[in-house]
């Protein structure tokens, strides 16, 4: 295993040929201080906060979701600061374990519920991307499902120092919480709030585009939460690789939470613009099967990863995506004679056989034209 994960071998002095691409496919980005993302305040109104969304919706699929915009105490996003950082913290450290802590999870079988793997191949081109992972699964009810998550790190350093002090590798940290089983009871509450906030963004969605307040609980959000803790070691030479390559999520919604080292670009405008993320703010992006329903009224758009040279990046991505049977079409609320179907309805599982098949990284832009012709009409 140790010689497959980068964070695990020593550092590189220049990028090897499996993880490089050629210069056409890499497109460097533009500065985020033009465009920046949308701030969604869920301290704010109803009313204020379904506007918002759904403006974002239609502008860039993008949106931070934040609840520390105004000084005096706010109603938050359900999901606490502490929890934020001790998730940040812990999956630092499960990094920095040694390779015989984390042995039993590696594994490069894609259908492995939960597994550790390194620099996953898209389609057939060969290449490998810049990123470890750590892919957990679990369902809701949580029950038993979070078992077989790892234990490790049992003990993990309170943050409540700076953010910024959390990313130092040299920080000898002066206050350690201790449990048996550290990672998993931390990963488990964060997955539980965070898939909740997920779901009532998903209902304010409702309300603003005067679907029921349910339409999208059951099977259309009902499959296993996925997390995937991404870990981006330093990189040698950041132009010629990535750490993911131009992609659509294709679930319903994903909730980043970003960590406090840059990295992700999204297509706007025909470039690749840079995020700068918020402290204590989630970065949702709506994913194809929100764009399938909603007839393209809202969008999905491609985003990416980027490395850097100096830093490690560590971000948590949490997927609410459909069941495999589930059918997925056009909503009719968003259909009528002068706006037939523009996507087919199909199963999502279906749609995901489909979307694996496709070589991601066979554009430098808009590689999701072809994904989003496997429901399009």
């Amino acid at each position: 295993m140790a010689n497959n994960m980068l964070h695990l071998t020593p550092p590189h002095r220049e990028v090897p040929g499996c993880y490089a691409f050629p210069a056409e496919k890499i497109q460097l980005g533009t500065s985020a201080a033009a465009v920046s993302l949308p701030v969604v305040d869920i301290s704010r109104s109803r009313d204020e906060v379904c506007r918002a969304i759904l403006d974002a919706g239609k502008e860039m699929g993008f949106f931070q979701a934040s609840h520390i915009v105004k000084p005096r105490p706010v109603v938050n996003h359900g999901v606490p600061d502490q929890v934020m950082r001790d998730m940040e913290s812990v999956c630092v450290e499960f990094f920095r374990l040694p390779a015989e802590d984390k042995a039993a999870l590696y594994s490069e079988d894609p259908r492995k519920t939960n597994r550790l793997f390194c620099g996953a191949l898209y389609g057939n081109s060969g290449e490998k991307y810049w990123r470890d992972c750590l892919r957990l699964a679990c369902t809701f009810p949580v029950g038993k499902s979070t078992e077989d998550w790892p234990g490790n790190p049992q003990r993990f350093p309170y943050v409540y120092l700076r953010r910024s002090e959390i990313m130092d590798a040299n920080l000898k940290f002066i206050s350690f919480v201790a449990t048996k089983h550290a990672y998993r009871e931390v990963a488990e509450k964060f997955t539980v709030l965070t898939r909740g906030l997920g779901m009532e963004l998903l209902r304010l969605l409702c309300q603003s585009l005067e679907l029921r307040h349910d339409y999208f609980e059951g099977d259309l959000s009902g499959s296993d939460v996925i997390l995937h803790v991404n870990h981006y070691p330093p990189c040698p030479d950041p132009s010629v690789t990535l750490g993911l390559p131009p992609h659509c999520d294709r679930g319903l919604i994903t909730l980043l939470h970003p960590g406090t080292v840059p990295g992700l670009e999204i297509a706007y405008k025909g470039n690749w613009i840079k995020v700068e993320p918020l402290p204590n703010a989630f970065i949702v992006n709506f994913g194809l099967q929100l764009e399938v329903v909603t007839n393209g009224l809202l969008k999905s758009i491609e985003h990416r990863a980027m490395t850097n040279v100096a830093r490690a990046r560590t971000s948590v991505a949490t997927f609410i995506m459909p069941t495999q049977a589930c059918l997925v079409g056009p909503a009719g609320e968003f259909l009528s004679e002068d706006n037939p179907p523009r996507y087919r309805t199909m199963t999502y599982g279906e749609f995901s056989r489909g979307y694996a098949a496709v070589n991601m990284g066979s554009s430098p832009l808009h590689i999701n034209t072809d994904l989003k012709n496997i429901q399009k009409i």
